[in-house]
């Protein structure tokens, strides 16, 4: 279980670099020379091209035990730089890439965590407690460094075989990476897979002779062989979880249509125009692993089916309509992608609906325990919303036991991840009654409460209530 929640610790920090690349991504298009034509702000290309670094620094910082993130942040910085410039010294020929970043950010919060506390004589103390890891990395990355050295062009080797093996399964390399995307999602542990789809995968060469890896970053750098991995989530993203959506609402009891609409509707868009498919996701995840494990294996055969039929698109961060107009002029007939998803969009919505209705499945809007938006005699008079983020932080503490019972907290881009002495005052109804989309039970410790794209804005407040 700790090597669970460690991963999933780990593939939260993997988040991080990804808040860079929506803008990055929309500048390098917008100003490329077949589009605005201004060159100086294709320097935000330096945001894909050292995502090594970025991801060094991520890492260090989603792993480090502290609330201060400056100095981890800092370890991990120094830990990429030693590291990277110990092999150009060595064998200016390897490149670690992402996985650099990986072990270089791991290593600086294991570092960063065992040395913070050091305590100094007197006359070195300006060296000493917090500041002590920046000592520490750099006399630990030198011989890691070297070991790199010697072990990477094996583990090089083992990558390599491994893209090779995805890449020649062909469609049904990328069904498998499609469908695992899904499937890890509920417990955290996808992003672990995406990183080296997204970042490592495959080798191309730019103009200005730098060697680029991923099939996002290669996408962006004008690869024409990119895009074939990633490309199927649009057809998720835009057609398919809004299909789902559809079906939940259609299959609703009629007194609680109007409500279940106006949920359904808000995830839709957020999805269609983000890439952000929790919100919906998570109203039938656990009220139907069935379901959730269809929604799976589509994601896998949308990406397959453009592979089959020659299509290939990619992204900057989402697989939302943003990114699918604007990269539009990267892909291979990426404008069939809309007949496609159309034809998804039915496959998903008369699959959910059909299994929904002839199955009986409790979900919201079915099922007289699982309200829509259920307020307590005290509460009746205040209606809940997206923005009353006070309201909903303070229900929410209160409902899993006040701070006494909270050892930890963090957000993702769509959750809060709550870490409690005691899972038993967890009262899930309560809040889900909050506008919560969903609360997951990790473990005895650890729970995640959905909360959609606006999770920020309930965490400021909720750390407002704590510290």
């Amino acid at each position: 279980m700790k090597v669970k929640n460690y991963l999933q610790k780990l593939g939260k920090s993997m988040l991080l670099p990804i808040v860079a690349m929506p803008i990055a991504g929309i500048l390098i298009r917008l100003t490329a020379a077949d589009m605005l034509n201004i060159p100086i702000f294709q320097s935000a290309g330096v945001v894909l091209s050292n995502m090594d670094a970025i991801l060094a620094v991520a890492i260090a910082i989603g792993l480090s035990k502290t609330k201060d993130r400056g100095i981890p942040a800092l370890t991990g910085f120094i830990a990429i730089l030693v590291l990277k410039e110990g092999l150009k010294i060595i064998n200016p020929e390897l490149n670690m890439s992402v996985f650099g970043g990986l072990l270089a950010g791991i290593i600086a919060s294991v570092i960063y965590n065992k040395f913070k506390d050091t305590k100094l004589p007197d006359a070195f103390a300006f060296f000493g407690g917090e500041k002590f890891p920046i000592t520490m990395i750099i006399i630990t990355m030198i011989p890691v460094a070297y070991l790199s050295s010697l072990v990477w062009p094996y583990a090089q080797a083992g990558i390599d075989g491994f893209s090779r093996t995805l890449m020649g399964l062909g469609a049904l390399g990328i069904f498998i990476f499609g469908f695992l995307n899904r499937f890890l999602l509920p417990f955290g542990l996808h992003h672990v897979i995406n990183t080296y789809i997204y970042f490592g995968l495959g080798q191309y060469t730019n103009a200005k002779g730098e060697v680029i890896t991923g099939e996002i970053t290669r996408f962006m750098a004008g690869d024409p062989t990119a895009g074939v991995f990633i490309g199927g989530f649009f057809i998720t993203m835009m057609f398919g979880v809004p299909a789902i959506a559809l079906a939940i609402t259609k299959a609703a009891d009629a007194k609680k249509k109007t409500e279940v609409k106006a949920l359904m509707t808000s995830g839709s868009i957020t999805s269609f125009v983000t890439g952000i498919t929790e919100p919906i996701e998570f109203t039938f995840l656990f009220a139907s692993p069935l379901l959730y494990f269809i929604h799976s294996v589509y994601t896998g055969l949308a990406g397959a089916t453009l592979y089959l039929l020659g299509i290939r698109h990619g992204f900057s961060w989402g697989a939302g309509v943003i990114d699918f107009v604007l990269n539009l002029k990267l892909s291979t007939k990426g404008i069939l992608i809309i007949p496609v998803g159309l034809a998804f969009f039915a496959l998903y919505y008369f699959t959910f609906y059909t299994l929904i209705t002839k199955k009986d499945i409790k979900l919201l809007g079915r099922d007289s325990s699982i309200s829509v938006e259920e307020n307590s005699s005290d509460e009746e008079n205040l209606k809940l919303s997206h923005s009353n983020y006070e309201y909903m932080s303070k229900k929410i503490l209160e409902n899993i036991g006040g701070k006494d019972n909270l050892i930890n907290y963090e957000n993702c881009m769509t959750r809060l991840r709550l870490e409690v002495k005691d899972m038993s005052p967890v009262n899930e109804n309560k809040i889900k009654q909050t506008g919560a989309h969903g609360v997951v039970k990790i473990d005895d410790h650890n729970l995640q409460i959905v909360i959609g794209p606006k999770v920020a804005n309930v965490m400021r407040e909720f750390k407002k209530l704590v510290e």
